[in-house]
């Protein structure tokens, strides 16, 4: 069929839309890397940026040749079958850059769980649990909620409960499955030498920069402006009685109720914590923001920015909440990812349930035509949506808890999961990758115990 000058035109500028957003995910990797690096002791630098970049190289593998077609492949409602190895791509709407796209989201999830076995993990079990993560687990979840033949599809020609599940860029999808995968990850490992004294109560083991960790907050913030706006996919695509109104008008008002929603929880999380422990925190401000975004990711396209202020604010007491739980059950998450992004999801889905305005889920799934549909329940919309809300949280926790709970303790059974006491107390990077990541001089102190024997030796 022959295109017209004006259809190439859209296609067009809907494709480079597609590929900026992919760039601006991407981007997200460099900010997980400084986060991550940040947020760990300085003898565990190395081996967290590492497992960074193996997040990426590993995924990009497993999900071109089995995740994808996982996700997108088109025969039934709980996994696809077809498009393995991108075979017959471009096909209808999915083109390479619509792959692009989605490998960014899947390795995203890898650099969830990564943080929360963080310090102790031999590398064998990254490599393994990355492969795995998202090129299967993943890939599953992705299916059930994004692939319109997806059992759990908002946009599916059989609506589960009248509605499907609203879950736009993924609160649910990408973040409450790494963080599900990784607190089974962390729990099999057990926490970090040192991290909780031998009556059980915590002993602080904090990150070696605070400038990395802002900095990495920052990079992220950057790249969810193409994580949530960018889930539209197209941004030319006008909505039908209106005046001036599109997927352009949805896409900025996206971007605004992300940041009000990271914002909000930002500042929540400021005071709230300086009650706590009694001075202001950067590292705690840092995560809370991202506890807000993670928050406002599933219903960012569906709701009023009235509506994120709020989502952001319960956001950050839940996940002040939760660390205060985990410190009590002596579990350890040194990037607290498990809190942030189950958490700080869980709730995500169950405000986009409460809040989604009806207008604005026919346009960001119907393209703005007038159709009846369920939408949040406080604002009349019944319970069909909130219903579904909470089958996607329970579904997921379910199938992560089966395949990655399984897969974690196979690697514990093996031996091939932690890493040896002395090691581990030696620091990775000295053990297993050859030297630290900070070049110091020969006769630069790192104790006092050096600073003495440099002294004595110079006397």
């Amino acid at each position: 069929m022959e295109v017209s000058w004006e259809q190439s035109v859209t296609y067009s500028i809907n494709a480079i839309y597609l590929l900026f957003s992919a760039y601006l995910v991407f981007v997200m990797q460099i900010g997980f890397a400084m986060i991550c690096a940040g947020s760990v002791r300085a003898k565990n630098a190395t081996n967290i940026m590492l497992t960074n970049v193996v997040d990426a190289v590993v995924g990009s593998i497993s999900f071109y040749l089995f995740g994808f077609a996982f996700a997108y492949g088109n025969s039934n409602p709980f996994i696809g079958t077809n498009f393995f190895a991108l075979a017959y791509i471009p096909y209808e709407n999915y083109d390479y850059g619509f792959f692009l796209y989605q490998w960014a989201f899947a390795i995203a999830v890898a650099g969830i769980t990564s943080g929360s076995i963080a310090e102790r993990t031999q590398f064998t079990a990254y490599l393994v649990f990355s492969f795995f993560l998202t090129g299967f687990v993943y890939p599953v979840v992705a299916h059930w909620v994004w692939s319109s033949s997806g059992w759990l599809c908002p946009s599916s020609s059989d609506l589960f409960l009248g509605s499907g599940a609203i879950d736009f860029a993924g609160s649910g999808v990408v973040h409450l499955v790494g963080a599900i995968a990784g607190l089974w990850g962390s729990i099999m490992e057990g926490p970090r030498v040192g991290r909780f004294d031998a009556y059980g109560k915590p002993v602080p083991l904090r990150g070696h920069s605070a400038t990395l960790v802002v900095l990495g907050t920052f990079l992220l913030w950057f790249g969810w402006f193409g994580f949530n706006p960018g889930s539209f996919d197209r941004i030319l695509v006008a909505y039908p009685g209106t005046l001036g109104e599109g997927n352009w008008t949805s896409v900025g008002r996206t971007a605004v109720t992300t940041t009000l929603a990271g914002s909000s929880a930002g500042i929540i999380t400021l005071f709230g914590r300086r009650l706590l422990i009694g001075h202001w925190d950067a590292m705690d401000v840092c995560n809370g923001l991202l506890g807000g975004f993670v928050a406002i990711t599933s219903g960012c396209s569906v709701v009023e920015p009235w509506a994120a202020i709020l989502c952001g604010f319960v956001a950050a007491w839940v996940l002040i909440g939760l660390n205060i739980l985990a410190l009590k059950m002596n579990y350890d998450d040194p990037l607290e990812a498990a809190q942030l992004h189950g958490g700080c999801g869980t709730w995500g889905l169950l405000f986009t349930g409460l809040f989604a305005k009806e207008e604005f889920v026919v346009q960001a799934y119907n393209s703005g035509v007038a159709v009846k549909r369920p939408y949040g329940l406080l604002l009349g919309g019944g319970w069909g949506l909130i219903g579904a809300q909470v089958v996607e949280i329970l579904v997921i926790f379910a199938w992560v808890s089966a395949t990655m709970g399984s897969m974690f303790y196979i690697l514990h059974k093996l031996e091939i999961l932690r890493i040896p006491l002395d090691d581990e107390l030696a620091g990775l990077d000295i053990s297993i990758h050859g030297g630290s990541a900070y070049a110091q001089e020969d006769n630069h102190p790192r104790s006092y115990q050096d600073y003495m024997r440099i002294q004595s030796n110079q006397s």
